[in-house]
């Protein structure tokens, strides 16, 4: 049986109008699930009768919240559990300008980025735009708390599951529903070029992230698999078209790693790559994951590559560390886990 947040709003009402119901039940049950109803007894502005026909012929099932964990800084990192026992994190975080949430695309990943927890053990499947979507609902109830910037950097890879994430973005940016501004919503990708070029047509408004985490083609190569396919001159060409055509700067993420990427020689290039470009580069001191073995290269380092770019004429800062104490910080987020623990 289908779930009922699968299908689209079309759908919905096409399912509607074989029971004989008016369209604005589907604007309706369409309210309940991004209020983040747990179910469909929950829409009490539906009539009764109706609610057990739609619970007859379709299902409404999870994510159930597994497990949170609180950090020093405030951050809450949820472990969410979906009807099929696979499981994904998200991330809950404070800031002046608001509070955030870093939501997962998939199960698992399978771009296999040196530096990362979400890629061990591969990817198990992508995730549905209703199941993205009932991350943002599950932690605003749980929260209690409003939540007025999404970013796409939890576990998986965006581009890898394109169709279910601009789904997503148009749910949740509908009017109907939460009505998120697509200005407040940031995607980023390990650099699928084809997709980067899609995506600036498709949502010029929403900002784009790279994960860039390299200064030439060989140094990314050693990190990144993706670099193979899609070289680093093809994915910065990518990025300068967009930014040309959206009129919007493209963010370069990039991980600081003790002793491979680091260096003043990588600094260099990397300043040389993106100079006259419409863009920022946001370091990361990496956070650590036992399995890779790599070390970071910390804050002190952080500042003088921050320094070196900036005196050449490319923006930069480094990210606030949020979550490190309970593997919620960028690259340590996996797709299952043992070791959590209920708040």
């Amino acid at each position: 049986m289908e779930d009922l947040r699968s299908l689209t709003r079309e759908e919905r009402k096409q399912l509607l109008r074989e029971m004989g119901q008016p369209a604005y039940r589907e604007k309706q049950i369409f309210k309940w699930i991004c209020r983040g109803a747990s179910s469909i007894d929950e829409m009490t502005d539906l009539p009764a009768s109706l609610r057990e026909s739609l619970k007859e012929r379709s299902s409404f099932e999870g994510p159930e919240i597994a497990a949170v964990q609180t950090s020093s800084d405030g951050t809450r990192k949820y472990l969410l559990r979906f009807s099929d026992g696979n499981c994904v994190e998200a991330v809950f975080m404070r800031y002046d300008y608001g509070n955030s949430l870093c939501i997962s695309t998939q199960v698992g990943c399978a771009m296999g980025c040196r530096f990362c927890a979400s890629t061990i053990g591969g990817k198990v499947r992508d995730l549905k735009a209703w199941e993205m979507l009932s991350e943002y609902t599950s932690v605003c109830r749980d929260t209690g708390l409003p939540i007025n910037h999404v970013v796409l950097m939890g576990i998986g890879e965006p581009f890898d599951n394109y169709k279910e994430v601009c789904r997503f973005l148009s749910d949740i940016h509908d009017p109907d529903g939460i009505g998120l501004s697509l200005r407040n919503i940031t995607v980023s990708t390990c650099g699928i070029v084809p997709k980067i070029e899609a995506f600036g047509r498709d949502f010029p408004q929403v900002n784009l992230a790279i994960s860039l985490h390299a200064s030439d083609q060989q140094e990314r190569e050693a990190l990144m698999p993706i670099a193979k396919a899609y070289d680093i001159d093809a994915l910065l060409a990518a990025c300068r078209a967009h930014g040309e055509a959206t009129g919007r700067r493209v963010t370069f993420e990039y991980t600081l790693i003790e002793g491979k990427n680091d260096s003043e020689k990588s600094a260099r290039a990397l300043a040389s790559l993106l100079k006259g470009m419409l863009c920022h580069v946001n370091l990361i001191p990496l956070n650590p994951v036992a399995e890779t073995g790599l070390k970071s290269s910390g804050r002190e380092r952080a500042e003088e590559f921050r320094s070196y770019l900036e005196a050449h004429g490319v923006p930069a800062t480094i990210r606030r560390r949020l979550g490190a104490d309970i593997d919620a910080a960028c690259g340590q987020l996996r797709k299952n886990t043992s070791t959590e623990v209920k708040r």
